[in-house]
């Protein structure tokens, strides 16, 4: 068996398949119907394209009748509504109006005046969700599948290669990652986890043999103003950028998707809280604190030395 790896770009990040068989003649046919796949994703959910679900249902708000949607649309649907309730309000698909007044390139605070006519705009509990119709009351409301749809569509990939008998295998969808099977000699795959403050560069590992991973940290896009640092991290109960969590925090979970929806409900608690909630969670972790000291029962991942030989650089990023 032998590995190659399919490079490709979609949804505004380096993406790449992991697929283990014969030769790579025999394997570009999946990785094709791979690649279509991730397209068709990005095609239905991008609030960038005119021709979109996404914007279907934006363009909707204020409309009462609303948009009725069809079964794979309203189970993401039905997880953001389950994923609003059991954070607490942290995950919100209805936040990502608040890039409006939040630029990170302008190195400039939002006018308060509109955020706080911005976050008027911002509301799960505001939506009127009855499957099939969903409804967005307020003109200028919208629905950002973005927060949760990378991760979702790294399952898809995963279930379509196992679909086509195929063992062994990794899907990354700009660090979202699916796992197809573990390598054929059944061990797992090494994922590195960038250090927050050198993004280039692995601080920790985890061994994945199966499932999903995802990573967020507060490294992927800041400023700073007046000499104090503001992380896209948006708090969509505050419309504030959130300070005071831990620099990143990564999850594995049966699925990417419940991973990446953990890591981004933890990065919006405190370092303190954010530990708690984890635990509670019952998923294996991976925080990296602000002081850089590392905690979280996914550790296999020990910290990494640049002199240990055995550790090495991870295939894999997170």
């Amino acid at each position: 068996m032998r590995l190659e790896r399919f490079r490709f770009r979609a949804m505004g990040s380096p993406c790449e398949l992991q697929l283990y068989g014969d030769s790579r003649k025999a394997l570009e046919d999946l990785a094709h119907r791979c690649t279509r796949e991730v397209a068709r994703l990005e095609v239905k959910y991008s609030r960038y394209r005119e021709d979109s679900l996404a914007t279907a249902i934006n363009r909707s708000a204020g409309d009462e009748n609303g948009v009725v949607v069809d079964d794979e649309t309203a189970g993401l649907l039905d997880f953001a509504a389950t994923a609003h309730r059991e954070s607490g309000g942290r995950f919100d698909a209805t936040s990502g109006v608040l890039r409006r007044v939040w630029d990170f390139r302008s190195n400039k605070l939002p006018d308060p005046e509109a955020l706080a006519e911005t976050r008027t705009l911002v509301g799960w509990s505001k939506i009127v969700w009855e499957r099939p119709r969903i409804v967005l009351p307020t003109p200028g409301m919208q629905l950002d599948f973005g927060g949760f749809v990378k991760e979702y569509t790294a399952d898809r990939v995963a279930a379509l290669c196992r679909e086509a008998s195929l063992a062994s295998g990794l899907v990354d969808l700009g660090g979202d990652l699916a796992v197809v099977g573990p390598h054929p000699d059944g061990s797992p795959w090494q994922v590195g986890i960038r250090n927050p403050r050198r993004p280039s560069e692995a601080i920790a590992r985890i061994a994945l043999l199966s499932g999903g991973i995802a990573t967020s940290g507060d490294y992927e896009r800041c400023m700073v103003v007046d000499g104090v640092r503001y992380s896209h991290l948006l708090d969509p109960r505050t419309g504030e950028s959130f300070r005071g969590g831990p620099a990143s925090v990564s999850v594995t979970a049966p699925l990417c998707l419940i991973a990446g929806a953990a890591t981004t409900i933890a990065m919006l608690h405190s370092e303190t809280e954010s530990a708690g909630f984890l635990a509670d969670l019952g998923l294996p972790h991976l925080v990296v604190r602000q002081d850089g000291s590392i905690s979280g029962d996914a550790r296999r991942a020990s910290r990494l030395r640049r002199e240990d030989d055995e550790i090495g650089v991870p295939a894999v990023f997170a």
